[in-house]
C-alpha cells in the first residue's frame, strides 16, 4: 500500500482571491490596521457618536454597506491588477494633514473627516488609479462614515418654523411666530433642536445617494433623486410640527406632545422613505443584474497610462504610508504643547459712568466658557439704573474641552432654560444673539473674540488664526468678550449695550488691557 503526505490546503478564502489581488491585499490591510491602531482614539470617538447619537445610529450599516458594494464589484474586480501608486502616498499627506489642523485646533469633524479621508487615499496608494476609478463610488460613499450635520439644526429649525407657521396661518390657526417660538391660542411652541429634523436629513441624503447609484443609471435621473432626497423629509418635518401643533388646538398640548414622540420617533422616517421610494419607483432605469463596471474594458483603457508612469513598489510605497502617519502624530505632538504664557491674576477694570454692582437678574443666566485659564463674570449699572453684565474668558491654548466658540460654548448655556430666539445686530463685527427664557424672559448677547491683532465673531476665523499659530509653534492667548443685557420694561437691550461699548472703546484695547494686567 502506497502512502501519499497530504500537504494542508490553503485557506478557502485565499483560493478565491486572485492570485494578483493577494500581496495588494495583503498590504492594505497592514496599511489600515496601521492607521486604525495611530488614530484608534478617532475611530472611537465616531463610533461612540454613531452609537449614542439618534443622529447618526444610521451610520451603523454603512460598513456593511460599503463591503456589499466592493462585493458586487468583486467579478470585475478580479480582471484587473492592483499596483502600487506613489501620488497616493501624496493623496494620504494631504487627507493626514486635515487631521492635523482638526487635531490642533479641536474640531472634532476635521479630525474625523481626515482620518476617513487617509482610508481612501491609501487605498489608491497601496491598489493605484486604475482600481481606485473601478472602487471611485464605494471609496466616495465611505464619506458617509463621517458624523457630520448637527451643524445645519440651527438653520433648519428656522425653515421648519417657517413652514409651521405657514401652514399653521394656512389651516386657520391664529398664530405669531418670533425666531423658532410660535405662540397659538393653547400655549407656546418651539421648534427645538430635537424638532429640527436634522436627524432624518442625514440619514435620508445617505439612503439617497446609494439608492441613487444603485437604482439609475442616467445622471439627471440621480441628480432629480437627490433634490428629492434633500428637500422632501425638510418638508415633511415641516408638516410633522405643523400637525402637532393643529392636534394641540382641539386634544391638548399633552396628547398632541405625546402623539408627535410616537410618529417622530418610530414611523416618521419609515414613511418618509417609503414616499420617497414609491415616488421614484418607476422612474428607475438600471436592471437587477446590470454590472457596476467593466473590468475588461478598465483593464485594456488607455487612460489610466499616464498616471501609472508613477507607479512604486508596494513594500515601499506602505513604508511611506507608515512614515506618513508617524510624522503627522510627531507634527501634531509639538503643536499642541504650544501654549501661551498667563498672568496670575485679572480683573475687570472701571468704565467711565459705570459702577460695578451685584449681580441680579430677571432670570438666572450665566454663560458658557469651559476650560479657559481665566474667567470674570461682573455687572455693571450706570446711573438711571441700567444694567449690563460682562463675561470674559482668557485662553492660553485652543484644544478639545477649552475651546472658544467651541460647540455649546458661549451664551446660550446648553444646560438651562435659555433658547435662541433670533438674530440680533451687533456693532465692530460681533455675534448677536436674542434670547428667551420660558417665553416670557429676554436678554441680548453680543460676543466677540480676540486673538493676536483681530477682532471678531468669526469661530472659523478664529480656527484659522489659531491653527496657523500651532502649526508654526507660535504662543499667544485667546480672549472671549460676551456683554449681555435684559430686554425689560425699564431698559432696552441693544441700546444699553450700545452705551456701554461706546464708554469702552476701543474694544480691542480694553479686551487686551483685562488680559495683560500691568
Amino acid at each position: 500500500m502506497q502512502l501519499e503526505l497530504a500537504l494542508p490546503r490553503r485557506a478557502l478564502l485565499a483560493e478565491r482571491i486572485a492570485p494578483q489581488w493577494r500581496a495588494p491585499l495583503l498590504k492594505l490591510a497592514l496599511a489600515w490596521a496601521t492607521l486604525f491602531a495611530l488614530f484608534a482614539r478617532d475611530w472611537a470617538a465616531m463610533a461612540s457618536q454613531w452609537w449614542d447619537s439618534s443622529t447618526y445610529n444610521h451610520v451603523l450599516v454603512v460598513p456593511a454597506i460599503l463591503a456589499w458594494l466592493v462585493w458586487q464589484r468583486a467579478p470585475q474586480l478580479a480582471r484587473l491588477t492592483p499596483q502600487a501608486w506613489w501620488p497616493g502616498v501624496g493623496l494620504t499627506v494631504g487627507a493626514l494633514f486635515v487631521w492635523l489642523l482638526g487635531d490642533i485646533s479641536g474640531t472634532a469633524t476635521l479630525n474625523q473627516l481626515g482620518v476617513v479621508a487617509a482610508m481612501q487615499a491609501s487605498t489608491i496608494a497601496i491598489l493605484g488609479p486604475r482600481v481606485g476609478w473601478a472602487l471611485l463610488f464605494p471609496l466616495a460613499y465611505a464619506l458617509f462614515l463621517v458624523p457630520i450635520g448637527d451643524e445645519l439644526v440651527p438653520v433648519l429649525q428656522m425653515v421648519t418654523a417657517e413652514i409651521t407657521i405657514w401652514l399653521t396661518h394656512l389651516s386657520g390657526v391664529p398664530a405669531e411666530i418670533e425666531g423658532v417660538f410660535i405662540d397659538t391660542p393653547v400655549g407656546l411652541f418651539e421648534v427645538a433642536e430635537a424638532c429640527s429634523g436634522v436627524k432624518f436629513l442625514v440619514a435620508m441624503v445617505a439612503l439617497g445617494a446609494l439608492v441613487a447609484h444603485v437604482c439609475f443609471r442616467s445622471w439627471t435621473r440621480r441628480l432629480l433623486f437627490m433634490v428629492v432626497a434633500v428637500v422632501l423629509p425638510i418638508l415633511a418635518n415641516g408638516v410633522r410640527a405643523w400637525g402637532t401643533i393643529y392636534i394641540a388646538q382641539s386634544r391638548g398640548v399633552q396628547f398632541a406632545a405625546g402623539f408627535d414622540h410616537v410618529l417622530y420617533g418610530w414611523f416618521f422616517f419609515a414613511l418618509v422613505m417609503a414616499a420617497l421610494l414609491a415616488i421614484s419607483w418607476r422612474f428607475f432605469d438600471r436592471s437587477f443584474d446590470d454590472a457596476f463596471i467593466d473590468g475588461k474594458a478598465l483593464a485594456l483603457a488607455s487612460w489610466p497610462r499616464r498616471l501609472e508612469r508613477w507607479n512604486g513598489k508596494g513594500r515601499v510605497v506602505l513604508a511611506a504610508l507608515t512614515a506618513t502617519m508617524l510624522a503627522m502624530l510627531a507634527w501634531s505632538h509639538g503643536a499642541r504643547g504650544v501654549e501661551a504664557p498667563m498672568p496670575p491674576v485679572i480683573d475687570l477694570p472701571e468704565v467711565p459712568g459705570w459702577q460695578r454692582t451685584a449681580i441680579d437678574h430677571g432670570y438666572p443666566w450665566e454663560p458658557r466658557m469651559g476650560g479657559a485659564d481665566h474667567r470674570l463674570i461682573a455687572s455693571y449699572a450706570d446711573g438711571q439704573g441700567h444694567r449690563v453684565d460682562v463675561a470674559f474668558a482668557l485662553y492660553g491654548a485652543q484644544e478639545e474641552g477649552r475651546e472658544a466658540g467651541g460647540f455649546g460654548e458661549g451664551a446660550l448655556p446648553s444646560d438651562s432654560d435659555w433658547r435662541w430666539l433670533s438674530p440680533a445686530p451687533a456693532p465692530l463685527g460681533g455675534e448677536g444673539d436674542r434670547l428667551q427664557a420660558l417665553g416670557i424672559h429676554q436678554r441680548v448677547a453680543w460676543t466677540w473674540y480676540r486673538h493676536g491683532d483681530w477682532t471678531g465673531s468669526s469661530r472659523a476665523r478664529l480656527k484659522l488664526a489659531n491653527v496657523a499659530d500651532s502649526l508654526t509653534f507660535t504662543a499667544r492667548p485667546t480672549m472671549t468678550l460676551i456683554l449681555s443685557a435684559e430686554d425689560t420694561d425699564q431698559q432696552q437691550a441693544e441700546a444699553v449695550l450700545a452705551a456701554f461699548v461706546q464708554s469702552v472703546a476701543p474694544l480691542p484695547e480694553w479686551m487686551d488691557g483685562i488680559a495683560m494686567p500691568r
